[in-house]
């Protein structure tokens, strides 16, 4: 399987409590739902797509237990997200919850060294193992060199605080951009899939001018 990782993003790169004032007020967090405002006009539109694509669900504890609460609760057949997340295999990360804690539909928590059982689920044929929100995992995993696409939906809007999608000291790396996409107008949200396409080190260069013209080095 292959490791993808789907986020809603500000401007300023936060992807912290996007859908509801109590989703994550850790360290303070006072803006949660901040998307809200932004998600009309088929804003949340590629969110379905991505569930497609999976095979497996991938979250850490603070996201699976706000998941849980919220999509358990949703039983319209017709709601993809719903079906995947009450019904597919799920893996929660965590050493403290058990596994009665985590009950959840198809739901194996993972404990101890989480790098490499993730490394054991990449190694297993299907689709792709999807991580979705999820900060902390999700940064873990980045630094490891395991995430192989980023599926994000980044709003004109900067929240100006809160848990950033790549905080300083994230390992470099480098993507192409495989697809993107202005949804809802000229002043809505992006949609982007990025493929990782180095890892480690993103290379520098200087702009030099060379008999009058501008060039690189």
């Amino acid at each position: 399987m292959e490791l993808s990782v789907h986020t809603f993003v500000s401007l300023d790169g936060v992807m912290q409590g996007p859908g509801g004032a109590q989703e994550d007020p850790s360290n303070g967090f006072e803006r949660g739902g901040w998307l809200v405002p932004q998600s009309g006009d088929g804003q949340l539109a590629p969110v379905d797509g991505w569930f497609r694509n999976a095979e497996a669900i991938l979250l850490g504890r603070s996201t699976f237990q706000m998941m849980r609460g919220y999509w358990s609760q949703v039983t319209d057949p017709d709601n993809l997200v719903a079906t995947a997340l009450n019904t597919w295999p799920k893996y929660v990360v965590s050493n403290t919850l058990s596994d009665e804690d985590a009950a959840w539909g198809n739901t194996t928590v993972l404990r101890g060294d989480i790098l490499e059982q993730v490394r054991e689920l990449k190694a297993k044929p299907g689709g792709e193992l999807q991580v979705h929100g999820s900060w902390q995992l999700a940064r873990s995993l980045h630094d490891a060199g395991l995430v192989d696409t980023y599926r994000l939906l980044q709003f004109p809007v900067v929240v100006g605080d809160g848990k950033r999608l790549f905080a300083d000291g994230a390992t470099p790396a480098t993507y192409a951009i495989t697809d993107s996409q202005v949804l809802g107008g000229g002043a809505g949200a992006v949609s982007l899939t990025l493929r990782q396409s180095g890892f480690g080190s993103i290379g520098t260069g200087d702009f030099v001018v060379r008999e009058g013209k501008e060039s690189t080095a």
